[in-house]
């Protein structure tokens, strides 16, 4: 299955905006794959997306997250070619600050058809608290656990967890203006893409 399969229907949630929907639209080979970073959700303008024209803010956000890190990459697509794969928990743009959980839950089935196109995954970086949840719910359907306990980011991070083979990493959210004014966040992203990069052979 190829990721631009993956699609929503109906679109049943009432906190996000359905125009702003957006499922990666990019050539790769899926064999190569080897890490998905999953964010929290579209931006408001989809000119800012990982795969836009130009120099949109998540692919400035997103590599700076990978140099802070020392990983010597100057765009997405650099990272692409690394076997690296971007995308967001939620497809659509959120209308508020956070997120609906039942949002998150409807979202993950599309979440959960997007990883199964990656048999090589060996790593999932979890970006922030609504991609932890996404997978969670994922993890609770299949297995009937959660892949990650509750708590705080800071205090549950250094722990290892596996969804089937693949080691997770809950962090912080790197996609967005945020990144540039946590500093304290920005040096545990830098941390567990540097702890990633590690298990790739990289």
């Amino acid at each position: 299955m190829a990721v631009t399969e993956v699609k929503c229907e109906a679109f049943p949630c009432d906190d996000v905006v359905a125009g702003n929907y957006l499922v990666p639209d990019v050539r790769l080979d899926h064999l190569k794959v080897k890490a998905v970073m999953v964010s929290e959700a579209s931006p408001p303008d989809v000119k800012d997306y990982y795969y836009a024209e130009g120099d949109p803010l998540f692919q400035r956000t997103t590599v700076q997250a990978f140099r802070d890190a020392g990983v010597d990459a100057g765009s997405i697509g650099e990272l692409l070619e690394m076997g690296f794969y971007f995308t967001t928990a939620v497809k659509c743009g959120k209308t508020g600050y956070g997120i609906k959980s039942g949002t998150v839950k409807e979202c993950s089935l599309l979440l959960e058809r997007e990883l199964e196109a990656f048999p090589n995954l060996k790593v999932l970086l979890l970006m922030g608290d609504v991609a932890i949840k996404a997978l969670n719910y994922i993890s609770k359907r299949r297995t009937g656990r959660n892949v990650v306990p509750p708590g705080s980011t800071y205090k549950i991070r250094k722990s290892q967890y596996f969804y089937g083979g693949v080691r997770v990493f809950p962090s912080y959210l790197q996609a967005g203006p945020s990144f540039f004014i946590e500093q304290s966040k920005r040096r545990m992203i830098a941390e567990d893409i540097r702890e990633a990069m590690k298990l790739l052979g990289a």
